[in-house]
């Protein structure tokens, strides 16, 4: 005997099957990548808007935390300077290379102090500044806010009246601009200095020529430019390590992800906004014909 299937028994088809599965794969989907990185962001930019008013409140009202801001620029310029200045004499010579290279080619080997420092002062200071930023300051930023966050001490300080927007994370803000703008010039003297050196030395150019060259193109604007640029960096690198390190959790592990997310995502930011400001001030001040 052959016993027949209700209605109720009838399989689903294999299409509605494959339509069900896919969009409870775009659901997971969505509420694991999308909606997490929009609910990040919204948060950063919170948190951010929060901490730079905080900043400024308390330095009007005369309660901002001098102590703690000296000691924070202290840290920073010891974990970064030396990095940077590893970073900052390869970047000059590289620079020198490359230029002399083009401009012999070119038969223009008399403007090569010129696209070198001009290089140096809109490209390459800014950039070797947002990943020391990124990478030396803001692990050291995330990993301290982020071993008090899983050590409850943040829920402390918040049950104690203590604000950590004030206390902790606007010394913070104020620190790594200031040492971000110092790192800038450093590494713009740094870098000239080694591609000045090495073009005299190496290239066998003249130190005239490539002073001369260089007075005659470079402005005071691409200086400010460049120092600007830095004290961007310095505050969004300063925000979104804040936030990682004070939304850490899951212990030691959650702190290391949490400092491994903090690089990545500044260093990806940085790179954009250096990409954004360079192409508005571009656009805003085109190069003077000389």
């Amino acid at each position: 005997m052959q016993l027949t299937k209700g209605p109720g028994d009838q399989g689903s088809p294999p299409s509605a099957t494959r339509m069900n599965a896919a969009v409870d794969w775009a659901k997971a989907y969505w509420q694991d990548h999308p909606k997490r990185s929009l609910e990040t962001g919204g948060r950063m930019m919170t948190m951010g808007m929060a901490a730079v008013a905080e900043l400024f409140i308390a330095i009007f009202r005369r309660r901002f935390p001098y102590g703690e801001f000296v000691r924070q620029c202290a840290f920073m310029a010891n974990v970064a300077a030396a990095p940077t200045l590893l970073v900052a004499i390869p970047i000059g010579v590289i620079v020198s290379i490359q230029v002399g290279s083009v401009a012999g080619q070119v038969g223009a080997t008399s403007f090569i102090g010129a696209a070198n420092g001009l290089g140096i002062i809109q490209q390459g200071a800014p950039l070797v500044t947002s990943l020391m930023i990124a990478g030396a300051v803001g692990s050291a930023i995330c990993a301290d806010l982020g071993s008090r966050t899983i050590r409850e001490e943040i829920d402390a300080m918040r049950v104690m009246g203590v604000d950590p927007m004030r206390r902790l994370v606007a010394p913070r803000l104020g620190a790594a601009m200031l040492v971000s703008v110092l790192l800038c010039g450093f590494v713009v003297f740094v870098g000239f200095l080694t591609g000045y050196v090495f073009n005299i030395f190496v290239q066998n150019g003249t130190p005239g020529s490539y002073i001369g060259t260089f007075s005659s193109f470079a402005v005071t604007g691409d200086l400010i430019a460049a120092l600007l640029k830095s004290l961007i960096f310095g505050l969004l690198a300063a925000i979104i390590a804040c936030d990682s390190g004070l939304n850490a959790k899951g212990g030691p592990g959650g702190v290391a992800n949490a400092v491994n997310t903090a690089v990545v995502m500044s260093a990806v930011m940085l790179f954009g906004v250096n990409l954004i400001i360079t192409q508005i001030y571009n656009s805003l001040f085109p190069p003077q014909m000389v």
